[in-house]
């Protein structure tokens, strides 16, 4: 795993300063400890930060191909590179080292741009063709690497692995994009459509960018979607055997490393399956880690225990205090960007763990969106039977009804906490489901925000975008699109960025087999009663792992990484939440009712109401407007 950055002179091709793209890559030294390179030529300039995991001694980077034609920074791993290499050998390409950064270059003089659909595996780079003139950028199937970019108003392109590479470069203007507000009081991220600073963008994932000195910036192409408009025939158990060899082969794959390898345990579903294949794949026992919590309705560690001991894993744990607020700060600066998910700590910590061990680890993220886990496919799949047997004018009336008067019940067994459900009926599948993974819904915002804030955000809302998202999906039903929004919106902008800042903090490369793109493709293939079934979601991926794990893995309610938040602002942060509406950071940007927020902070302190999540939101708003240092 690595850090790229770069600068690209669109216009013409002026000189580029090698220092300039230095200190972008030096912001980034968290990613690259192993080494760094820059690269300059007419109008562009190459930087790369390396973190050693194959070819330890070869491949440094800035990459210059065999003929010297084009030059490669490159962020992920290539999994299928050494057979991409015997088809590019016997083709007559010469490779001079025995890594994956050089079978992209021989890739691109064989085929162009269309060599992003050769490579498996997760990936951002930048290839500077020395005879085109041209930079080529690229971004994984399905987001995994991260890339940012923006043109700078010397009319010159710069990109990097994180925003903090951007921001290192003197001209970029630091102004917030207050449409990202809405977004992410919405999300509790800053989804990949937009950024949080006005004029920078983010590659989607599955796209590429080719650039030409003279030339303006065209759009991004999309090369790769995932489609659920097909479905599979077949047995339940020709299928659930197909599955079973595209989990083992996703596994077996990114099991190549020359460094130590290991992988996160939680005893769920998803990463005891992973360490399962692993430990049918490997020779030698599986390094394995897990960390637990001292409070008992939050740990997991006996679970965890239960699958080391069965496949002999080398098992270590930590417990940790969930009370870890002493490290927000430090959060707030791995993100850049806000980023409210809570269970960032806890995924911080257990990178902390593995790399004590490792330097790669196996992660069960991706079978969650890929085979509908989430407890809201199950809903999501339910509810829109109702939706097929009812008239929309029928159910907005009625359940709009229910959904206005029935009272919101957090504390509630969960078949009592119906208002979500009946608030969601009365609505369109798409925005019943957008409502569904929001954090903050429009109608609390609106009373949140200035009339300032009003005015110039006007009738945009963030959830707009994942409606529009899951109208144009190529699928079927409503779980498909569901789960078709939840790998496109979803994954990159929470999930993959999660796991992305918090391993690359400590230097950490983590690989997630479950979203190989060939298992997500014949998963979003399947019929939906292979997904869900009787309440329960990935139904065929727990029937085929049955002969490796019990039942009470298999079935047992999911339980994620918790971060005490609600207790943290009631307690060690109370000051902190009465005084976040008139901090200075957002209260000199004018976008929010100070006097509200201050109410909403005395309600949830006093224990009248649970407004933790939100509060969260708006400390990590807070604390990374003051860390970046933006103009409002």
């Amino acid at each position: 795993m690595c850090a790229i950055a770069g600068i690209f002179h669109l216009p013409t091709p002026k000189p580029v300063e090698p220092q300039r793209v230095e200190r972008m890559c030096a912001s980034m030294a968290h990613r690259g400890p192993d080494g760094a390179g820059v690269w300059t030529g007419p109008g562009v300039g190459l930087g790369h930060r390396r973190l050693s995991i194959i070819d330890l001694a070869g491949s440094s980077q800035p990459m210059a191909s065999s003929d010297r034609r084009a030059m490669l920074v490159f962020n992920g791993e290539i999994y299928n590179f050494r057979e991409l290499r015997a088809e590019l050998r016997a083709a007559g390409a010469q490779f001079h080292t025995e890594g994956d950064s050089e079978v992209i270059l021989a890739a691109w003089q064989r085929w162009g741009p269309a060599c992003v659909e050769r490579l498996h595996g997760m990936f951002a780079f930048a290839i500077y063709d020395l005879a085109e003139r041209t930079l080529f950028l690229a971004r994984d199937r399905l987001g995994v690497k991260p890339l940012f970019y923006a043109v700078l108003s010397d009319g010159s392109l710069a990109f990097a692995s994180e925003l903090k590479g951007l921001l290192a470069h003197p001209l970029l203007r630091r102004e917030v994009d207050p449409l990202a507000i809405d977004d992410y009081l919405a999300w509790g991220y800053v989804p990949d459509h937009r950024s949080i600073l006005a004029g920078v963008a983010k590659l989607p994932a599955g796209h590429s960018l080719l650039l030409r000195h003279g030339q303006p910036l065209p759009a991004p192409r999309q090369w790769w979607d995932v489609s659920f408009a097909e479905r599979r025939s077949g047995s339940a158990a020709d299928l659930e055997a197909e599955l079973l060899h595209l989990m083992r082969q996703a596994v077996a794959s990114r099991m190549v490393a020359d460094v130590p390898l290991g992988a996160f345990l939680s005893g769920g579903v998803d990463s005891s399956s992973v360490v399962a294949l692993m430990s049918e794949a490997g020779r030698d026992p599986v390094k394995t880690c897990s960390i637990g919590f001292d409070v008992a309705a939050l740990d997991e560690t006996s679970y965890a225990d239960r699958i080391a001991r069965q496949f002999g894993t080398e098992h270590r744990t930590r417990i940790v205090s969930p009370d870890d607020f002493g490290a927000v700060d430090t959060l707030a600066a791995m993100f850049d960007e806000p980023f409210a998910d809570a269970s960032a700590l806890p995924t911080w910590r257990v990178c902390q763990l593995a790399r004590e061990a490792v330097t790669v680890a196996l992660s069960g993220d991706g079978a969650d969106e890929a085979l509908a886990g989430y407890r809201r496919h199950v809903f999501q799949h339910g509810e829109d039977r109702l939706r097929r047997l009812l008239p929309h004018g029928l159910r907005r009336s009625i359940f709009g009804t229910l959904g206005a008067v029935y009272p919101k019940a957090d504390w509630a067994p969960r078949p009592l906490r119906a208002k979500a459900t009946f608030q969601a009926l009365a609505l369109s599948s798409e925005e019943g489901y957008a409502r569904s993974i929001g954090i903050v819904p429009p109608e609390l915002r609106a009373t949140l925000y200035s009339p300032e804030y009003l005015a110039r955000r006007g009738d945009y809302r963030a959830e707009q975008v994942l409606v529009d998202l899951m109208a144009g999906a190529p699928a079927r039903s409503g779980l498909d699109k569901a789960q078709y929004a939840d790998l496109k919106f979803w994954l990159p902008g929470d999930i993959l960025t999660k796991v992305d800042r918090t391993s690359m903090a400590v230097g950490l490369e983590t690989r997630e087999p479950l979203l190989d793109h060939r298992l997500i493709e014949f998963a979003a293939s399947l019929p939906e009663n292979l997904r869900v079934r009787r309440a329960e979601g990935k139904w065929l991926m727990k029937r085929a792992m049955r002969r490796y794990l019990s039942d009470d893995i298999l079935f047992r309610p999911k339980q994620g990484f918790v971060t005490p938040i609600a207790q943290w602002f009631r307690g060690p942060l109370a000051e902190t939440a009465r005084s976040v509406g008139s901090s200075s950071a957002l209260a000199r940007s004018g976008w929010f009712d100070s006097h509200r927020i201050a109410r909403l902070a005395d309600d949830h302190v006093s224990g009248r109401s649970d407004h933790g999540r939100l509060l969260w939101q708006l400390v990590m708003l807070d604390k990374s407007l003051k860390i970046l240092g933006l103009s409002v």
